[in-house]
């Protein structure tokens, strides 16, 4: 695909045939997202990617939990419920996708197993676990810089016909998470992505949120058109 492709046609993948991922794959995929620009060259970030038995656990560990209402333990910064425009945005993806599943309003059961997938990491065959050195958590730049090469990651693995959705639910149990990856102390998790083959058949994979324009987004200053 040309670059443009990319951008313009990746979208967030929630359903995954159960197809397993070639590991050579995945590393060719984080090769690729690794060229994504950091502070002063810091590199921050550092991947846990889980399959198989250890992300089942993780699965369980996280819908168990949540379920018997144990609060959230999610180790990077929440911040504050979205509110204005941005929970506007938030809300009208939402309705995007719950039309497209067919899931009405009313239905509780179906809305609640919904966000259950979430905590599920969408019941993808692969999830890719973020984190950054524990000694640069009080910089800015660093959450920035895992941000990027999260953006670059999950363009490359569209380039190679992979799917993926960034999501905190995966991660929102955090000792759960740290057992079964294996995680040292000096790490902190900050987000993780479900990967695998999308499902095309899947009703919300055809969902693309909607973007401004970039008149709205975007300020010129000193230009003479």
């Amino acid at each position: 695909m040309s670059y443009d492709e990319v951008v313009r046609g990746r979208r967030s993948i929630r359903g995954y045939r159960p197809d397993a991922v070639p590991r050579a794959l995945i590393e060719e995929v984080i090769g690729l997202a690794m060229r994504a620009p950091s502070s002063m060259n810091t590199q921050p970030w550092h991947f846990h990617v889980l399959t198989g038995d250890a992300l089942d656990a993780i699965r369980r560990g996280n819908t168990e939990r949540m379920v018997a209402g144990v609060p959230q333990s999610r180790e990077f910064r929440t911040g504050e419920a979205f509110a204005g425009h941005h929970r506007d945005r938030q809300v009208g993806v939402a309705k995007q996708l719950f039309a497209a599943m067919g899931i009405a309003r009313e239905d509780k059961p179906r809305r609640d197993d919904w966000v259950l997938r979430g905590f599920r990491q969408f019941d993808a065959p692969v999830c890719v676990v973020i984190t950054y050195d524990r000694v640069l958590g009080g910089s800015d730049d660093t959450a920035f810089d895992c941000g990027a090469v999260a953006t670059a990651l999950v363009n490359a693995a569209w380039s190679r016909g992979l799917g993926t959705v960034i999501n905190s639910q995966g991660i929102m149990q955090s000792p759960v998470v740290r057992e079964h990856a294996r995680i040292p102390d000096d790490q902190v998790i900050m987000k993780s992505i479900a990967l695998g083959w999308p499902d095309h058949d899947f009703p919300a994979n055809a969902v693309v949120s909607e973007r401004r324009a970039v008149g709205e987004a975007a300020t010129f200053v000193g230009f003479s058109d």
